[in-house]
């Protein structure tokens, strides 16, 4: 029998992460049996989560928007690729004032910690990371998308963003480190988990596996994205290590294996699946190379019957924030707060979009997209109806109980989407465009009544939105997901509230809007954009 030997499956490896920090309050130490213990209030743990949440919900890490930059100055980068990494870049400009976040759906709160077995704060630190996180919802012109069941099937929003995920962890030492992220419904509905078989690990299966999979993201989570997959493990060790993948929180990981079962990055893999996700043509939404911004692959041991393998993204909202509390403070990772560094000296040059006026009848609307093929960018100007899940099963109620379809939802284009809070003296709060594909099921019914001909919303969509359309003579736009500030500062010029009110978030609303940016992607005739790119192709 071998000599007993441990190997840490996740070693830490060298912090080079850039800290802002906090304050010096809230810490002390003592001296317990020989051993400095660090005693921390838990009022530090309060204002490191309310300052956290805060940051991630209006600051990026640089290197996320230095890709962004990249993508401009690459010369191999299509023009709708450029368009959208520039609205991006600008977003993050309007968001960095602090009055309006990156995006309008400010996620679930997450805290991923690690405690010292040192580290002393005498009491339920997850109840004062909450009580942090809560602040800054309460305080900021963030989204409330948490609900709360009160039985098997009825549901309420929690109206304060809580519960967050908060999991804690033992280590050894005496400091406390943390991991914080707020993760949008988009992006956390990109994660995938396969159960495979040994059969998969070669080369040639594994790469056919990877590009299969890699359309199943679609766009709806807003690339370009950061894809993190990971091979082993048992399932919640893969996911977990997925989404900590995703926030590069793994990067200091070994690169080669060892037979005590360490976890590691495999780097040429990584930039294999780089190129993969280069070729495969929907680029950063709308067409050509700008998919990812970059791959972490990494590989863990598995049970010999098993082999998981998982996928996740973290998207243009790249929302993810170190912390740390040791004996010399509370400190906190440092953003970009100069995001405008990062936007071209001049103007990017582009074929100008085609202004479409939709205040005028809805035939006369629909007549005019005819002109054009899929992926023309548009410039929308006039009067959307905002309407997403709960909205769109209301209803639904209504047409099943033999009432008409609303006027309202005949007369105007469907924006899908569900703003955050309105600063004070602006017209609307951040307000990008919902994932499409949630209401798919009502899109056909809908037309037939005369309603949703036109929408606007992002991602892909089903074969049966793309049939409807072709068969009720519809269109569906998509917009950029992702830039949610910039379209409320620049281009929602009034919002108000025509059908149910009670919904909060979800009430349906009308919007005024200039210049608003949307690309054809089905149209009347039964063309996808998206279609070609699909996994199953047709």
């Amino acid at each position: 029998m071998a000599d007993f030997k441990y190997q840490k499956m996740f070693p830490k490896g060298e912090d080079k992460t850039k800290y802002r920090l906090l304050t010096k309050e809230f810490v002390s130490t003592i001296e317990v049996e020989g051993r400095k213990i660090l005693k921390v209030d838990p009022k530090g743990l309060e204002l490191l989560a309310k300052e956290a949440i805060a940051d991630v919900s209006f600051f990026l890490r640089s290197e996320h928007l230095q890709g962004l930059s990249n993508i401009l100055k690459d010369p191999e980068s299509s023009d709708n690729d450029r368009f959208v990494a520039d609205t991006m870049l600008r977003n993050q400009c309007v968001s960095a004032e602090g009055e309006l976040p990156t995006c309008q759906d400010t996620g679930t709160a997450i805290v991923i910690a690690k405690k010292g077995e040192g580290v002393w704060t005498g009491a339920d630190d997850a109840e004062a990371l909450s009580k942090g996180i809560w602040q800054t919802y309460k305080d900021k012109n963030l989204r409330y998308s948490q609900v709360v069941a009160t039985n098997m099937f009825d549901e309420k929003n929690s109206g304060d963003n809580l519960p967050a995920q908060i999991d804690i962890f033992a280590e050894k030492g005496n400091e406390y480190e943390f991991l914080f992220l707020t993760k949008g419904g988009g992006s956390a509905n990109k994660t995938f988990l396969y159960q495979e078989t040994k059969s998969l690990l070669n080369e040639e299966s594994f790469e056919k596996f990877v590009r299969q999979k890699i359309k199943d993201f679609g766009t709806s989570a807003c690339p370009p994205y950061h894809i993190a997959i990971v091979i082993g493990g048992q399932v919640d060790t893969n996911l977990k290590t997925v989404k900590l993948a995703s926030a590069k929180y793994l990067d200091n990981l070994p690169t080669q294996g060892n037979e005590g079962g360490v976890a590691f990055r495999d780097l040429e893999w990584e930039a294999k699946i780089k190129k993969y996700t280069e070729e495969y043509g929907v680029g950063a939404q709308f067409g050509g190379k700008a998919f990812a911004h970059d791959i972490r692959v990494i590989r863990l041991s598995r049970h010999a019957a098993s082999c998981a393998v998982g996928f996740g993204v973290s998207c243009s909202a790249d929302r993810n924030i170190k912390a740390k509390i040791t004996a010399d403070g509370i400190f906190l990772e440092e953003l970009e707060k100069h995001p405008e560094k990062y936007l071209p000296e001049t103007a990017i040059e582009m074929t100008p979009a085609v202004e479409i006026n939709i205040d005028r009848p809805m035939a006369e609307v629909l007549k005019e997209l005819s002109k054009y093929p899929v992926k023309t960018r548009l410039s929308l100007t006039g009067t959307l109806i905002v309407a997403r899940d709960i909205a769109h099963a209301q209803i639904k109620k209504l047409l099943d109980s033999g009432k008409p379809m609303p006027e309202y939802f005949k007369n105007h284009p469907i924006y899908y989407a569900g703003p955050a809070k309105t600063p004070k003296g602006m017209a609307s709060g951040s307000f990008g465009p919902t994932t499409a594909g949630r209401m798919d099921s009502y899109v056909d019914l809908f037309m037939q009544h005369g309603g949703s001909l036109l929408m606007v919303a992002k991602g892909n969509r089903t074969a049966q939105v793309r049939e409807a359309c072709k068969k009720h003579k519809g269109f569906y736009l998509g917009s950029i997901g992702g830039p949610a500030a910039i379209l409320a500062k620049e281009s929602i010029k009034s919002v108000e509230v025509v059908d149910f009110e009670e919904l909060g978030m979800e009430a349906v609303r009308k919007i005024t809007v200039v210049n608003f940016p949307a690309f054809i992607i089905c149209d009347d005739k039964g063309n996808d954009f998206f279609l070609e790119y699909s996994s199953s192709g047709h």
